[in-house]
């Protein structure tokens, strides 16, 4: 299936990497950018020229449109574009859309077109900047997976904290938090739907020879990824809500645990070496970590609630555990915004704003309270064990589109020119 045909970086790429990429709130680990490909050399003697051109009109709009929007994620920049009428995230969003049915009739049917074509694009994972591959079922795979980093960088706008017109701190509003999470649900559901129904259309050997960001362990980190930016959001709105019991709050905290641990799984053994990609990964083991110390903390509420000697010596552990990763997830997050490209941490908001204020308060209360009550060997050493929940938040179900119709015109051509030399 295909060849590849890979350029390293040290050969003298055409494209800039940025150096800083401003504010994050969710970090977008590089833009898959297409190259311009010539489909009326490939497909002229194929196809009809009506279909060729609308191809190629479709692909061209999105390389025009994505190398406006690949220099850099920073939100001044795409505030600046939307200004002055140039392309947004929705606006190529769109565009991929549009491009995907079309696309798709490239390898309908198992059709022998599918291979004509040599794609080309960069992307900013993989120690090979571009790779050229003759199979449209990779153009599908890279499609989708730019479609999932487009959506992921709209959610990072809708939670950069604005500082409001009267002056009060930074805040995101709860219309911008329920839509970023139904932003990560649709961006799961392209990963999600690039795992289970485009990866199984390539031979083993070509998985194997696939750019690093888009390897099956990157692809499902990168679902899992936002599943637990969505969870992290659900417990911010948890803990602005009076109705919002400890244990829901609890169940949230440990469910977002176990996505970023499998993020973390799943990243393990990949080569991300370069900067791009080890900060992808700084990222996950930083958002792992403070999701154990939300969790510990709810875990250590509730215990505390319980009236044993015993409860109340494991409601101290957890709640130490909890102010311990939340001093570890401190030296995490600058680690992550120290390696390049460097950013920077918007306005604490939300969940960990919550969790800096509240953790070593309560941790520093409940340690003296426990430990007038009861003799120090009491207190345990260890953090007893999160409970264990089944993950609720699922991604979108997506599903590939229906072929566009022009196809169908197509093949009724060229059944009745076979039809014709037949008789």
């Amino acid at each position: 299936m295909g060849c590849f045909v890979s350029t390293p970086k040290d050969t003298g790429g055409n494209r800039k990497r940025p150096s800083n990429i401003g504010e994050v709130s969710v970090f977008v680990p590089g833009l898959r950018i297409p190259k311009t490909v010539d489909f009326s050399q490939a497909l002229g003697d194929h196809l009809s020229k009506s279909l060729v051109e609308r191809l190629s009109a479709l692909r061209t709009r999105i390389v025009v449109m994505a190398a406006q929007e690949a220099p850099t994620i920073t939100r001044t920049r795409r505030r600046t574009a939307t200004q002055h009428g140039g392309s947004t995230l929705g606006d190529l969003l769109q565009a991929l859309e549009d491009y995907l049915p079309v696309l798709l009739g490239l390898v309908k049917d198992g059709s022998p077109l599918q291979h004509k074509v040599q794609f080309v694009w960069f992307n900013q994972e993989d120690e090979a900047e571009e790779t050229a591959v003759y199979s449209a079922w990779y153009e599908v795979l890279s499609v989708l997976h730019l479609m999932a980093m487009l959506s992921l960088s709209q959610a990072n706008l809708l939670l950069l904290p604005r500082t409001s017109a009267d002056g009060c701190q930074p805040k995101i509003s709860e219309e911008s938090r329920r839509s970023a999470i139904d932003i990560f649900l649709k961006a799961a559901g392209y990963l999600d739907c690039s795992v289970r129904h485009v990866l199984p259309q390539f031979p083993s050997e070509f998985r194997r020879n696939l750019p690093v960001d888009l390897a099956e362990g990157v692809l499902r980190a990168l679902c899992l990824h936002a599943l637990g930016q969505g969870v992290d959001i659900q417990l911010g709105l948890a803990i602005d809500s009076t109705k919002a019991t400890l244990a829901v709050k609890r169940r949230l905290a440990c469910e977002m645990v176990k996505y970023w641990q499998q993020a973390q799984d799943n990243l393990m053994n990949l080569p991300l070496a370069n900067g791009w990609g080890e900060k992808h990964r700084l990222f996950v083991k930083w958002k792992y970590i403070e999701a154990k110390a939300a969790a510990y903390y709810y875990h250590g509420l509730i215990l505390d609630e319980g009236n044993t000697e015993k409860s109340h010596g494991m409601a101290v552990a957890a709640l130490q555990a909890a102010d311990e990763y939340l001093k570890e997830s401190k030296k995490a997050c600058e680690a992550f915004n120290a390696s390049v490209p460097v950013s920077r941490n918007p306005a604490l908001w939300g969940t960990m704003k919550y969790l800096f204020e509240k953790i070593p308060k309560d941790t520093s209360s409940k340690v003296r309270i426990n430990r007038d009550l009861y003799s120090t060997e009491k207190i345990m050493e260890t953090a007893p064990t999160l409970p264990d929940f089944a993950l609720a938040l699922k991604p979108d179900d997506y599903q590939l589109p229906i072929v566009n119709a022009s196809w169908n015109e197509e093949t009724n051509k060229a059944q009745l020119n076979l039809e014709k030399l037949k008789g």
